[in-house]
């Protein structure tokens, strides 16, 4: 983009108790320094509130807000940081002025339950989104004309960027900067804030899914054993045998139990095993594999890559206890893209881009 005097308008928007200190941190560290010797603009960051003063944080903390509603209407990037009270309904002023903002040309970029926010605007509607795992059940509820992507760290739609819970507000911001400003300004940003360019995988790693707990004592012997036995071939007619019935007795006790299907447990189990074995022991793939009942390095790869959204080996780099830090290689997501001008109008694409956050659901 071109080289011009004048800073790009950068508002963070708050509510009284609402904004997330993270999140906050997040935005100032990224817009709120002046960047132009790793090749970034220069950024006017500032924190926007419908009734300026002193606020305060989720965490109590204070902070002192000096510009209203009124700077969206010059601002070219908006951001939406996690709406603590996410149940609070903003105010018509607030949606008002942010729809103003979008349709003028801004970017706005929501994080964690900030996307709450941008849906009662009715802007995300028949839009792919995403938030943290934890709400994006109550998110589709709420708004079912919405499609909710609870897998992904972030989805492109152009001028609205959508951003899961804490960290991934991160990912999404960095992404911004290398579609906008190319991947060599966004790796040195990463470098100066000691965090991966990109990350590899979803939310999808990083969801607590246990495997259902079985309260029928029958059944439960069954399946003791067959965690214990997890590198054998088992079959529901094996399971079915030992617990005296017929497979598809078995099948649908088993279904009332747990809540889960015979196979879907037998999966969730290997998984977790090989989980297990990946942070906390030096063995190679193909034996975990073997271990754990998938066979082959390539059953477990698969397997374990469209459940956890990443391969086993990135799954080990990542939580493998004692682990030192992991380098990950730069990856230009959008450059495929021409450079473009700067617009002192505002700055955004004119179609939705590169889908990015790479994952499968649990």
């Amino acid at each position: 983009m071109a080289d011009t005097d004048l800073p790009l308008v950068v508002s963070l928007v708050v509510g009284d108790g609402l904004v997330a200190s993270f999140g906050l941190g997040v935005s100032n560290e990224v817009f709120g320094y002046d960047r132009r010797g790793l090749g970034l603009p220069l950024f006017d960051f500032a924190l926007v509130a419908e009734r300026p003063g002193l606020l305060r944080t989720d965490t109590g903390l204070g902070m002192l807000v000096e510009h209203g509603l009124d700077r969206l209407d010059r601002s070219d990037i908006v951001l939406v940081t996690a709406w603590e009270t996410h149940d609070e309904q903003p105010s018509t002023a607030l949606l008002d002025a942010l729809r103003r903002a979008h349709a003028r040309g801004a970017v706005l970029v929501s994080h964690c339950t900030g996307v709450f926010v941008l849906a009662a605007t009715g802007m995300l509607d028949g839009l792919r989104v995403t938030t943290h795992w934890k709400w994006a059940g109550e998110l589709a509820a709420r708004y079912p004309q919405l499609e909710v992507d609870p897998s992904v760290l972030y989805v492109d739609n152009g001028r609205i960027i959508t951003g899961a819970g804490t960290a991934a507000g991160i990912d999404a911001l960095l992404h911004l900067v290398r579609r906008e400003w190319g991947a060599a300004p966004a790796n040195a940003l990463a470098r100066e804030m000691v965090v991966p360019p990109h990350r590899d995988g979803g939310q999808a790693q990083f969801i607590d899914a246990p495997v259902p707990a079985c309260q029928d004592d029958l059944l439960g012997v069954v399946l003791d054993w067959a965690a214990a036995h997890l590198a054998e071939d088992i079959s529901v007619d094996d399971l079915a045998r030992r617990a005296l019935m017929s497979p598809r007795s078995f099948a649908r006790r088993f279904k009332a139990t747990t809540g889960t299907t015979p196979h879907a447990w037998l999966l969730g189990q290997r998984l977790a095993a090989a989980e297990e074995l990946l942070e906390n022991s030096d063995a190679p793939i193909e034996e975990i594999a073997r271990l754990v009942g998938f066979g082959t390095a390539a059953g477990l790869r698969e397997q374990f890559t469209r459940r956890r959204g990443v391969s086993p080996r990135a799954y080990r780099q990542t939580f493998r206890a004692g682990a030192g830090s992991v380098r990950a290689a730069p990856v230009q997501l959008d450059g495929h893209r021409p450079a473009r001008q700067r617009r002192t109008g505002g700055m955004g694409g004119d179609q939705p881009l590169v889908e990015a956050g790479l994952g499968q659901p649990a």
